[in-house]
């Protein structure tokens, strides 16, 4: 089948009027994913009540899922000396100072994570303009800026996720592999909504969560029931 046909017979599959609870909306998911030569994300979208642009109402933040992403990460790690050598040794894929400045300044920027040791961040700080509008500045809130860099890139590579939201309200992230069982990618997604619902800001008024979805690199967008995703439904009983 081509792909247009693909993603034809998967809409076809799915009633887009109806909310999934997270089980079943990660096993249609995967079922519709079984013809496709390679391992698919799977995404989540969460449109929040918020809006980002009033400081009470910012919601960002980083989480390790449960059964990591299945992602590779490339992580970059701006330190010196002992510094350097530990996040090297902890699998740091790029690590420099002022030359990792020339290479950032020079439009390469080869990386997904970027980690920094405090007593750097006035160097950091040059490259600001380019790493801040990709979401990839050292933040010493998110665990980025940090005396601690071996664990720091330990956790970056083990799959934890730093999370945004943006202009709309609206926060996204991958959370596994198709290729990982039912269980796991439903405790991995529980598990994110956990994080948003924790990461409620104070400016938040209402109903702080309007939606949530779930999809696959190229399947469909499932709708889930927010009751159930969030534990609302069981709290009720």
């Amino acid at each position: 089948m081509t792909q247009g046909k693909k993603m034809k017979a998967a809409m076809e599959a799915i009633d887009r009027e109806v909310f999934y609870s997270v089980e079943d909306a990660v096993k249609l998911l995967k079922g519709l994913a079984k013809e496709r030569n390679f391992d698919e994300t799977i995404e989540i979208a969460m449109n929040l009540a918020v809006d980002p642009r009033h400081s009470d109402q910012a919601v960002r933040g980083v989480t390790s899922l449960p059964h990591g992403t299945g992602a590779s990460v490339r992580v970059a790690v701006f330190a010196k000396d002992d510094k350097a050598e530990e996040a090297k040794k902890a699998g740091a894929d790029i690590v420099g100072a002022e030359d990792l400045i020339d290479i950032i300044n020079g439009g390469t920027v080869d990386f997904d994570r970027a980690i920094a040791t405090p007593d750097m961040m006035a160097l950091v700080g040059r490259v600001a303009k380019i790493l801040g509008p990709k979401g990839m500045m050292p933040n010493p809130k998110l665990g980025t800026v940090t005396p601690d860099v071996a664990k720091a890139v330990k956790d970056a590579k083990a799959g934890s996720i730093e999370f945004r939201a943006e202009k709309a309200g609206i926060v996204q992230a991958g959370v596994g592999k198709v290729s990982f069982g039912e269980k796991e990618l439903a405790e991995n997604v529980r598990f994110f909504i956990d994080a948003i619902q924790r990461a409620r800001p104070p400016g938040a008024k209402g109903s702080y969560i309007k939606k949530i979805s779930i999809t696959s690199s190229m399947g469909p967008g499932l709708k889930l029931d927010i009751a159930s995703a969030t534990g609302q439904d069981k709290k009720a009983a």
